[in-house]
């Protein structure tokens, strides 16, 4: 599975697959429904526009939901793998804070966060952990504005410093650990291939193949809770 320590500096990049093992849901596809709401319909600019109240209802409702989750071991690990070796970044397209709970400190967040909120008018953005949140919909500290998730909504483009971060990580990266990820997403789908690209190993851990799977030095199937213990176990020593 690994004959020696990777080099540094390491690239993690990861996906819902991690958080799946906390029991975190993915809100898409056939589970992805909140009363008769899709995921897909409430997470959007213009629904928010019509209707604040009711996307920060099914906000609210996540953030109840993923409260209540914990980092499982593969979050712990990566956490521990960032204490041993230096330089590291971790990428994630996760939205629930579970890399920050575990211990891990340099994190990228693609597509925002959960506990995160940006004012509608002047911009100001800040960190909320309560559940519940007082007052709903939140108001902005600053000017008094309403204000909305710090997330990345369909149809919305990434923040490009925050791409540009993640970029400039995957093209430093001697060893690049890709987890839980389809591979599917665009453009964090391009981040292992940037990083392979600049000569990176690339290791892949999956519950199946992805598009992915073909340009990995190692390709380690199973869930990230146990495969990447096994990994990092016998690597490290």
């Amino acid at each position: 599975m690994g004959e020696k320590l990777p080099e540094a500096p390491v690239v993690v990049l990861t996906g819902a697959g991690i958080s799946a093992e906390s029991g975190v849901p993915t809100f898409r596809g056939e589970g992805g429904l909140w009363k008769e709401y899709r995921a897909q319909e409430l997470a959007t600019p213009e629904a928010f526009a019509r209707d604040p109240e009711l996307i920060w209802r099914f906000y609210a409702w996540r953030r109840q939901l993923v409260g209540g989750c914990r980092p499982n071991r593969g979050h712990m690990i990566l956490a521990e793998i960032e204490r041993q070796l230096q330089p590291f970044t971790l990428v994630t397209q996760n939205i629930d804070g579970l890399h920050q709970r575990a211990g891990s400190k340099n994190v990228i967040e693609l597509h925002g966060s959960l506990w995160g909120l940006r004012c509608t008018q002047c911009g100001q953005a800040w960190r909320d952990l309560a559940v519940p949140l007082k007052p709903s919909p939140p108001l902005c500290p600053n000017c008094g504005s309403i204000a909305r998730p710090a997330v990345v909504w369909f149809g919305e483009p990434l923040d490009p410093q925050v791409l540009d971060r993640a970029t400039e990580a995957c093209s430093r990266a001697a060893t690049m650990l890709v987890v839980g990820t389809s591979a599917l997403v665009q453009p964090a789908a391009q981040l292992p291939l940037t990083a392979k690209r600049a000569g990176a190993q690339l290791i892949e851990v999956n519950l199946e193949s992805t598009p992915l799977t073909p340009h990995a030095d190692l390709a380690l199937s199973g869930a990230a809770s146990v495969v990447l213990k096994e990994w990092w176990d016998q690597v490290r020593n």
